[in-house]
């Protein structure tokens, strides 16, 4: 039998990720990047954008590099005990965590015929200016608008491959035209352009790494065959909850989410499986990979 698992008393830290999406000859693509192999979290681990929810991404209500008011976002986000000043820093913190991780930059000039200079703007940001302040020099506002809510991941009490725990809410947006996604060598060092199905194919074969929640997101995804499906779906409902849950089956990790027998939501949250097992270094369905999208 293995031990089982730690837990950890500490609190999820709220944080945003965004998928961001891309139409290509062979279908829709989503971006991943790759964690630095000696990262504090997720090392080498492929991963949407995303970190940390920060102080800086608290803008004031009605501010001009806001598109949209803070009771806006917080409807859209549709957490009844999320305040809408953290649901509008959480759309912030999504937004900055994309320029800073893979140089892309959703947001539109305040002046017409102005452009967007993500590139300048990342420089600015990684070199110590406030977030609020690059946007202020460049005249920008962010485009919430291209964000919509897709899904509310909470690291279990028993985290897989981590021992910090994150309250992530994911966003989808389709990656502005124009900008070309870069690693930033630092956090992130790779650059992934790739569709769902194939990510989880090369996870099988063991040529990239992935967390549960890439996993069953990266299923989730799999179903669509554009952007325009994924964005049209998530502006149909409210994003799903998961916090999953772990237990021992004979020595074997396994993970179950909403809907499982052992979880307890019963209701689904997802489509696909509703169990994943660690076995080789692998997160699988029992009854194998193409489970995924069943």
């Amino acid at each position: 039998m293995h031990a089982a698992p730690p837990t950890s008393q500490e609190p999820p830290r709220d944080s945003a990720s965004v998928v961001l999406l891309q139409d290509g000859a062979a279908g829709m693509q989503v971006l991943l990047l790759r964690r630095h192999a000696k990262a504090s979290s997720m090392a080498g681990i492929y991963v949407f954008p995303g970190g940390k929810l920060e102080g800086e991404d608290h803008f004031t209500d009605g501010a001009s590099h806001l598109d949209q008011p803070h009771s806006t976002l917080a409807q859209q986000l549709g957490e009844a005990c999320t305040t809408p000043a953290t649901a509008a820093a959480l759309y912030v913190a999504a937004l900055r965590e994309a320029l800073e991780e893979c140089g892309l930059l959703l947001a539109e000039p305040q002046t017409a015929g102005q452009g967007v200079d993500a590139g300048d703007a990342r420089k600015r940001l990684r070199g110590g200016q406030a977030f609020t302040s690059v946007l202020e020099t460049l005249a920008l506002r962010l485009q919430t608008r291209a964000l919509l809510p897709w899904s509310r991941w909470i690291t279990p009490v028993a985290p897989s491959m981590s021992s910090r725990r994150f309250d992530t809410r994911f966003f989808v947006a389709r990656a502005p035209s124009g900008q070309v996604a870069r690693h930033d060598d630092e956090e992130t060092v790779d650059t992934l352009w790739i569709a769902p199905r194939t990510a989880l194919e090369q996870y099988r074969d063991g040529a990239i790494d992935l967390a549960p929640p890439q996993i069953m997101s990266l299923a989730h995804l799999a179903r669509y065959a554009s952007a325009a499906q994924v964005l049209e779906a998530a502006s149909c409902r409210r994003p799903p909850t998961i916090l999953p849950q772990a237990f021992d089956d004979g020595g074997t990790r396994v993970i179950c989410y909403p809907g499982d027998a052992r979880h307890a939501v019963r209701e689904h949250a997802l489509p696909g499986p509703t169990r994943l097992y660690y076995r080789e270094r692998r997160f699988f369905p029992e009854q194998g990979f193409d489970a995924l999208f069943d």
